[in-house]
């Protein structure tokens, strides 16, 4: 439900307010008033198309904004969009600037303009006589039908996903064969120059300490050699010294027990020189100075980094390169298994989405030639002569499925006698247009029941000027059927007819006043004398008479 409607600078209003309540809004006032600018305030907040002629003179900007009740769909879609829910309302704001740039606010968040398109089936549906919002076009229409038959498209829904899923699992797969073709002799030769290396990890490294030694074996000979020399086999050697000092250490000791431990720390030095002198004669004695495997090694060396150039930085990355080819090597081979397995995965959701969408189609017909036919009644009953039809056609093209189903829900009128049936928006005039929009949703409301499960349908609907071209019975009737309406859902109406502004729930009035020389659009809400009273304006004109007043008393208790 709209609850507050707030208007800054916007055309001729300065600043107005309009508090809207449940059931029925009525909005009054004299030609000019200003009273179809509001629902173009409210157009615009739906996603309407703005203009910077919007913007009240000498202004800098524009600004629309109002607040609504939320709902769970309106709180999902806020949620997609990153915007944070503010409690059981929405507050959307549009400011339009003089230069013709404008901004968006939605809970007074940054916003798109796609955002309040997608908010507004959610919140209201707008009627206008500029129709600057949206046509009724066949995406509602689908939706009104299914709500009158009691729809459900959740069948069709489970296996449009199915099918959607296979279809672009098979197309990702069909798309990449041609280039897992083209690549099949590079991966194939790219696993076998790996394969055929017969890489080990940290196989590099080990080699250039091996290289490193080779090409260095006379300098490490002779150090080791010469460091075996200084520590054990020279005369002057470490280990000579050590055993020298140790028997006089000895010789203390037998005397002095201080120098026990020192013996055994000196026999101890003694023997990890010795440990030490024997592993540098080994080590000396296995230098290989062969210059056969000093080019071996370089020629390894030299093929892991052409490897390396090609397939990564170290041996790792490059075994796991050779791991990654044989695997799409082996996906190659059997894609056709893989692909027989995916069309017959496509060909069973196919079948499952084509059952589910005609046995919708069905469904929908049936429910389309009841709607039209209570359509029509009720359009004729508004001051017109039409004939009206519901179409649906079913476009069992694949490129055509949707989670809805494959149907196209066209509504069709004719307004004059012996014209063809058109489709609704190419009716002749926007006060039709409502009238046609009030007879279906009448035909929908009156046939909805508490036991059935209602389909969505926005809260809040707004109808400009309803009445053009139509009076007496036929205005009342427009009177009784927005009430009728209005006790499933919020409505708001601008007219010029007595008969319906007598059936109000809230009663609003517009008018202009001249101030400072600049003229200003108010809006407010009238209390029960001034609605008589303006009821009574509409009936006499300028001046009020006693008759027009009870007349208009007379008529608003008939309302009751």
């Amino acid at each position: 439900m709209l609850i507050e409607l707030r208007a800054e600078n916007y055309a001729v209003i300065d600043h107005a307010i309009a508090n809207f309540g449940p059931g029925l809004n009525l909005l009054t006032g004299e030609t000019g008033a200003g009273k179809s600018i509001l629902v173009d305030a409210l157009a615009l907040l739906m996603g309407g198309k703005a203009s910077a002629e919007v913007v009240r003179h000498g202004a800098d900007k524009a600004t629309v904004s109002c607040v609504f009740e939320s709902t769970p769909g309106a709180e999902n879609l806020l949620e997609e969009n990153g915007i944070d829910a503010e409690g059981t309302e929405i507050i959307l704001r549009r400011e339009i600037l003089s230069n013709g740039k404008g901004r968006v606010f939605v809970n007074n968040q940054p916003a798109t303009v796609a955002v309040l398109k997608q908010l507004a089936p959610e919140l209201a549906l707008v009627h206008a006589q500029t129709e600057t919002l949206s046509s009724f076009d066949q995406a509602q229409q689908r939706i009104l039908l299914d709500r009158f038959g009691s729809l459900s498209n959740d069948a069709v829904a489970k296996a449009y996903a199915r099918w959607r899923e296979a279809s672009d699992k098979l197309n990702e797969l069909l798309e990449g064969e041609q280039d897992r073709l083209r690549m099949l002799d590079l991966w194939t030769y790219q696993r076998k120059e790996i394969e055929s290396a017969h890489l080990q990890a940290g196989e590099d490294e080990n080699l250039e300490t091996e290289k490193r030694v080779l090409a260095n074996a006379e300098k490490l000979y002779s150090a080791a050699m010469s460091a075996f020399d200084q520590l054990y086999e020279g005369s002057a050697s470490a280990e000579a010294a050590l055993r020298g000092a140790l028997r006089n250490i000895e010789e203390l000791a037998r005397y002095d027990s201080r120098f026990t431990e020192a013996s055994q720390q000196v026999q101890s030095a003694r023997a990890a020189v010795g440990d030490i002198a024997a592993s540098l004669r080994d080590y000396a004695e296995g230098i290989n100075a062969s210059p056969e495997r000093l080019a071996e090694i370089e020629d390894r060396l030299a093929q892991f980094d052409r490897l390396k150039r090609k397939y990564g930085k170290t041996i790792a990355e490059v075994i796991a390169f050779g791991e990654d080819v044989a695997s799409k090597l082996a996906e190659v081979e059997d894609r056709d298994e893989i692909l027989k397995t995916l069309r017959a995965e496509l060909d069973q959701a196919s079948g499952a989405y084509r059952s589910a969408a005609a046995t919708l189609t069905s469904e929908r017909k049936a429910a389309a030639g009841k709607l039209a036919k209570l359509t029509e009644t009720q359009v004729n009953s508004l001051a017109m002569k039409a004939r009206f039809e519901i179409a649906v056609t079913a476009n069992e093209d694949s490129s055509h499925w949707t989670s809805s189903g494959w149907d196209q829900v066209e509504c069709r009128i004719a307004t004059n006698v012996g014209e063809p049936l058109k489709a609704l928006h190419e009716i002749a005039s926007g006060g039709e247009m409502s009238r046609v929009m009030l007879a279906l949703k009448v035909a929908v409301e009156e046939t909805s029941s508490k036991t059935r499960k209602k389909n969505p349908t926005p809260r809040t609907l707004v109808f400009d000027e309803i009445d053009i071209g139509i009076g007496g019975r036929a205005a009342e009737a427009v009177g009784q059927k927005l009430k009728t309406l209005s006790r499933g859902q919020q409505i708001l109406c601008v007219t010029h007819l007595p008969q319906i502004a007598a059936f109000a729930d809230q009663h609003f009035l517009i008018d202009k006043r001249e101030s400072g020389g600049r003229t200003k659009t108010n809006i407010r809400l009238l209390d029960q004398r001034a609605s008589t009273h303006e009821v009574a304006r509409m009936l006499s004109g300028a001046t009020v008479t006693e008759t027009s007043l009870q007349h208009a008393a007379q008529m608003i208790a008939g309302s009751r």
